[in-house]
């Protein structure tokens, strides 16, 4: 009996502390994954200045858990990075001019120079605007987007 509630105890603490306890699902409070809904939206979340995390899905058994990553990676990195999912399907024209056939991937759109790329053009209403986009090829997991940010020089809320 007390070795059972000293376990309990040690597991407890564990869960408590621990960053990378994935047994038990994590509190992440309300959602921070913002779901696409049109490229203006897009291009206004760019212009904010943030690294935006996009991820490009489709209906599969893989989704569910790409979801919860996305999920748990959006609640750590939220204030300074931001994680966007398109579903294909919905806006196929967005997601073919990705020019890619293995979904689901991501793509993280990321400006470093942003003051410095926003040139003024003839007309006064319209600025040219650059961003560079890189292929996310690290482990699927909150850790991976990390070193992936440290990687290139992103910060997360908890300055990696």
């Amino acid at each position: 009996m007390g070795e059972s509630s000293f376990l309990d105890h040690m597991l407890s603490w564990l869960r408590e502390t621990c960053r990378y306890y994935t047994g038990h699902p994590k509190d992440l409070g309300p959602s921070r994954v913002i779901h696409f809904t049109s490229e203006r939206q897009f291009v206004q979340l760019l212009h904010e200045g943030h690294p935006v995390v996009v991820a490009f899905t489709i209906k599969c058994p893989y989704t569910k858990h790409f979801d919860s990553v996305l999920q748990e990676a959006a609640a750590e990195f939220y204030p300074n990075i931001r994680f966007m999912r398109v579903e294909c399907p919905k806006y196929p024209g967005f997601c073919i001019a990705r020019q890619r056939k293995d979904y689901p991937f991501i793509e993280i759109f990321h400006s470093p120079e942003q003051a410095a790329n926003q040139a003024k053009i003839a007309d006064p209403n319209i600025t040219k605007y650059s961003v560079k986009v890189l292929p996310f090829n690290y482990d699927l997991s909150t850790y991976g987007f990390r070193e992936f940010f440290k990687k290139h020089g992103m910060y997360s809320s908890q300055n990696i």
